[in-house]
C-alpha cells in the first residue's frame, strides 16, 4: 500500500517562531523537550493522531508581562536553527513588584468610613409602681424610650405610667426630655414639664416611680459611612449619613417602614428613595394623601367601590391598594387617618386582603406600605387617637428625617443643589461664607422647604434679604427705610415678619414666666391649650429658663404647617 504524501511546507517569516521548511539533506533530530510547533498542520486521513495539544508558542522575552518558556529563535527559510539554542532555556524574568502600596485599601476604607462613638446612659429604677427596688438599665443609643409598653427601652411595671410615657433623646450633646403626651405627666428633678435637657443627671419621677438618670462614657463605636447623597437625598451631617446607612438596608429588605419628622423635611423623596431600591421598583407606586382626602371618601380611594355603592358612585373604581398589587402605596399624613376606618386598614395589612365598598367578596393585594407623619404618633397612641395595634403594623422598622436646624453643615450643598436644579449654578455668589454663617443661626421651622423658598426668593430679587429677622421687629435695612418700615419689602412679607416677631417674644416670655409648664402658660395667656402648643412648634421654641430665642434674618417663608 503506498504511503500518503506528505503535506507540503509552510512558508515562514524570519520573526515566525515556527518550523524552518525541511531541507534537502537529512538534518539531526531536535531534542524532544525543544520541538518546535507549527500549529494545526492539515492531516491525511491515516495519520496518527497527536497524543496531545502542545502549549501555543510563547511571547517574545522583550515584551513586559509575557511568561517566560523554551523559546528557539527562528531562522532564515533553508537554513536550520542552532541546536544549542535548545539546550538552556533563559533564564525567568524577575516579577512585577506590586505597585499599589499595601495600605492604600485600607486608607480608601477609612476615607469611607467614619467612626462615632455611641452615647451611652445609665439609668438607676430606685422605685416601681410604689415599691422600692434597685434595678439598673444601661443603654447605648441616641434616644431612649420609657413606659409601660414592652417596646420600650426601660419598661415600668406601673399602672400610673402610659404606654409610651417619655423619652430620653440626645441633641447637641446634651440628653433631652420629651414628654409623650403621658396622663399623668414627667417630673424632673422636681419640676413638671413636658420638654427640658437633662444634663449630665437627674431624677425624673414617672407615675408611682422614680428613676434617676446618669451620663455615661460612651463604650461602643459605631461606623458611619461617608456617604454624600442617597439618590435625590443630600447631606454630609452626620444625622443624615446615619438615616442613609438605615434606609440602604430598609430598601433591600420588604417589611412596612413609618417615616417621622416635621413638615417639610422630605418624607415622600425619603419613600420614593426606599421604593426605588427594592426589588419592587419596576411595580406601581401609589401614593395616597390621607390630610388631603374628605374623612367620607377615604375607604373608597384606599380600597376602591363599586357601582352604587354611595350617592355618586356611577361607576367601579380602583382603589390604591388594588392599583398597587404588586408594588408600594405610600400613605402620607398617615396621623390623619380617621379613627373608624383604621380598623379597616389593619385588615388590608394583616390578612394582605381588600374589600370595596358596597362589595362582600375580598379581593387579594400584595403591596408594600410606606407611611409617613409629622405628627408623634405614640402621643396619638396615649391619647387614644391612634389605635396602637396598627401603629405596630405600620411601625414594623421607622426612621426620622432630622430637621434643617439638627444638620446646619448641610446649608451650604443644599443651597447649591437648589441652585442647580434652578439652573443658575452661578448665583452662588449670593450666598457667600457671611450669608451661610448667619444661616445657620437660623431655626428653619420650615426645614428643607423654607430653605428652598428662600433660595429661589434670593435668586428672583437678586439679594439675600437680611431686612426680615424673626424676633428683633425694630430692625430695617440700609435702603428704602423709613420710620422702621422697609419700603424694598412686599406688604405681606413684612406683615408676616411683624407678626412673627411678637409671637415669638410673647411665647418665649410666657414660657419663662410659667417654667415651661404649658398648662400654666395657657392659663396665664387665656388661650387653648392646644394652640398653644401648635404656636410653640410654628416657632421652634422649648419650654425653661436655658433656651435661647434666636432671630431669623430670612423672612417668614416657612409654608404651612399642621404639626
Amino acid at each position: 500500500m503506498p504511503l500518503p504524501k506528505s503535506p507540503p511546507p509552510r512558508a515562514t517569516s524570519p520573526l515566525s517562531p515556527l518550523a524552518p521548511q525541511r531541507p534537502s539533506s537529512p538534518a539531526p533530530p531536535l531534542p524532544p523537550q525543544a520541538r518546535q510547533v507549527s500549529g494545526i498542520a492539515p492531516r491525511s486521513l491515516h495519520a496518527p493522531l497527536p497524543p496531545a495539544v502542545p502549549p501555543p508558542p510563547p511571547l517574545p522575552s522583550g515584551i513586559p508581562g509575557s511568561v517566560s518558556q523554551p523559546y528557539a529563535p527562528s531562522a532564515p527559510p533553508g537554513s536550520m536553527p542552532n541546536p544549542s539554542a535548545y539546550a538552556e532555556p533563559p533564564a525567568a524574568a524577575p516579577a512585577l513588584p506590586d505597585v499599589r502600596p499595601p495600605a492604600q485599601t485600607l486608607h480608601t476604607v477609612r476615607q469611607l468610613i467614619e467612626t462615632v462613638s455611641v452615647p451611652r446612659l445609665t439609668l438607676q429604677v430606685e422605685r416601681e409602681g410604689g415599691i422600692g427596688t434597685q434595678r439598673a438599665v444601661v443603654h447605648d443609643g441616641d434616644v431612649c424610650k420609657i413606659g409601660s409598653h414592652a417596646s420600650n427601652d426601660v419598661v415600668l411595671r406601673d399602672p400610673m405610667v402610659s404606654r409610651f410615657h417619655c423619652r430620653l433623646v440626645r441633641e447637641d450633646g446634651i440628653w433631652t426630655l420629651r414628654d409623650s403626651g403621658s396622663m399623668n405627666g414627667t417630673t424632673l428633678n422636681g419640676v413638671r414639664l413636658r420638654d427640658g435637657d437633662v444634663g449630665t443627671e437627674g431624677v425624673l419621677s414617672i407615675g408611682d416611680s422614680i428613676i434617676r438618670v446618669r451620663s455615661g462614657v460612651a463604650q461602643k463605636e459605631d461606623f458611619v459611612p461617608m456617604l454624600p447623597s442617597f439618590g435625590a437625598l443630600v447631606g454630609t451631617s452626620l444625622p443624615m449619613r446615619r438615616m442613609f446607612a438605615l434606609l440602604d438596608k430598609i430598601a433591600q429588605s420588604d417589611i412596612n417602614v413609618l417615616i417621622e419628622g416635621e413638615s417639610g423635611t422630605g418624607k415622600e423623596l425619603v419613600a420614593t428613595e426606599i421604593m426605588q431600591r427594592s426589588a419592587r421598583a419596576e411595580k406601581p407606586f401609589v401614593v395616597v394623601d390621607c390630610g388631603a382626602i374628605s374623612p367620607n371618601l377615604v375607604e373608597s380611594e384606599l380600597f376602591g367601590h363599586v357601582r352604587g355603592a354611595f350617592t355618586g358612585a356611577d361607576r367601579d373604581r380602583t382603589g390604591a391598594f388594588e392599583a398597587a398589587d404588586g408594588g408600594t402605596v405610600f400613605l402620607d399624613e398617615i396621623g390623619e387617618l380617621p379613627l373608624e376606618l383604621q380598623p379597616k386598614l389593619l385588615r388590608a395589612l394583616e390578612a394582605r386582603e381588600i374589600r370595596r365598598v358596597g362589595e362582600t367578596k375580598p379581593r387579594r393585594v400584595n403591596v408594600r406600605v410606606i407611611s409617613a407623619t409629622n405628627r408623634d404618633l405614640e402621643r396619638e397612641v396615649n391619647k387614644g387617637r391612634f389605635r396602637e395595634d396598627l401603629y405596630f403594623r405600620l411601625a414594623v422598622i421607622s426612621t426620622r428625617v432630622p430637621a434643617l436646624r439638627e444638620r446646619p453643615d448641610d446649608l451650604l450643598i443644599l443651597v447649591r443643589t437648589f441652585l442647580a436644579q434652578l439652573g443658575v449654578t452661578e448665583e452662588e455668589r449670593l450666598f457667600p461664607a457671611s450669608v451661610i454663617s448667619e444661616m445657620g443661626k437660623h431655626d428653619w421651622p420650615g426645614n428643607v422647604r423654607e430653605l428652598r423658598n428662600y433660595v429661589e426668593r434670593s435668586v428672583v430679587l437678586q439679594s439675600s434679604n437680611l431686612t426680615l429677622r424673626r424676633g428683633a421687629g425694630g430692625t430695617t435695612s440700609t435702603q428704602g427705610a423709613t420710620n422702621g418700615i422697609d419700603l424694598s419689602t412686599p406688604f405681606r412679607l413684612a406683615k408676616d415678619a411683624v407678626i412673627d416677631s411678637f409671637e415669638r417674644s410673647y411665647l418665649s416670655q410666657l414660657l419663662e414666666a410659667a417654667g415651661g409648664n404649658m398648662s400654666k402658660a395657657a392659663r396665664m395667656a387665656g388661650m387653648d391649650r392646644m394652640y398653644l402648643h401648635r404656636l410653640v412648634q410654628k416657632h421652634g421654641l422649648r419650654g425653661g429658663k436655658g433656651d435661647q430665642i434666636k432671630p431669623s434674618p430670612f423672612g417668614s417663608a416657612a409654608g404651612n404647617r399642621n404639626d
